[in-house]
């Protein structure tokens, strides 16, 4: 099944419903960057909940999550817009470490909690909206938990999950956010908080082959799905892109390029593709 994002409103509109599922998109991600298991956990569930956040954006608007916890996997980069695309990236993609006391890969051990959580917006005003809270846990769920409750005034459930298989093959990957809204009782949201204890399992949930929808309909049996969407890896990056990054630098440094390695290398940090430019093309440049 391709991957896809889900919207949904439960309890008489006062409830939000997001959930998406990105196994293929994970998986690209994974083979994309070399990742470890833990990395790609890191990273898979960083790209889940941008998607989610990028669901509630609307048009060509945009937004880049930005995790820098001080752990040994360094920042963690990922772009997603209103359209269902995602790109994104680790500094250290090969951070391997034991399993955490659960058994689990330990993600909070790699993200560390000394650092931020930051989202920046692009809502197509003079200045992007920034937003940003102190890294609580490392497991990720929680931090954007923590993100909507305090910079968004949203009480909600976030759950995000990347099964890695004993082949270091993606089997499932995904998450939903579960926002309440204006108007609802004491006895509503204690019912929602409820459902943390069910949904802090998606990883298995996911990989048992339920789907969003069996899943999200266990805590929420009255939910109405609104509207299913595609979403997918994509990046912006291109040759011709590059190529105009080259042509603003000064003509001194496409000489010593030259003199230097005789071409030049450029690599996309969001998709790991190489673009190389030879000797002709930089002198191309340098007389243009």
């Amino acid at each position: 099944m391709n991957d896809y994002l889900i919207r949904g409103t439960a309890m008489e509109g006062r409830v939000r419903v997001l959930g998406v599922s990105s196994t293929g998109l994970t998986g690209e991600l994974h083979r994309r960057h070399g990742t470890t298991p833990t990395a790609i956990a890191a990273l898979g569930r960083s790209a889940a909940a941008a998607l989610m956040m990028g669901a509630m954006l609307k048009g060509e608007e945009k937004l880049t999550v930005q995790i820098k916890g001080g752990g040994p996997i360094g920042q963690i980069v990922v772009d997603a817009n209103a359209k269902g695309q995602v790109r994104g990236y680790v500094d250290n993609p090969g951070v391997d470490l034991p399993l955490n006391a659960r058994g689990k890969l330990d993600v909070a051990g790699a993200v560390g909690t000394e650092g931020f959580l930051n989202i920046i917006k692009d809502l197509g005003l003079k200045d992007p909206y920034r937003g940003s809270v102190p890294i609580i846990s490392g497991e990720l769920a929680e931090d954007f938990t923590y993100y909507f409750a305090k910079s968004e005034q949203t009480p909600s459930v976030v759950a995000l999950g990347v099964l890695v298989d004993l082949d270091y093959t993606i089997k499932a990957a995904g998450g939903i956010v579960i926002q309440v809204l204006p108007g609802l009782s004491d006895a509503e949201i204690t019912q929602i908080e409820s459902m943390v204890s069910y949904l802090a399992s998606i990883t298995s949930l996911l990989g048992s082959g339920q789907t969003l929808e069996e899943i999200i309909r266990h805590v929420l049996p009255a939910v109405q799905i609104m509207e299913r969407t595609p979403v997918e890896f994509r990046c912006k990056c291109s040759r011709e892109r590059v190529e105009q990054t080259l042509f603003s630098l000064d003509k001194t440094e496409l000489r010593d390029m030259l003199a230097e390695d005789g071409h030049a290398e450029v690599v996309c940090h969001f998709c790991n593709e190489t673009y190389r430019f030879d000797g002709d093309d930089l002198q191309q440049m340098i007389e243009s």
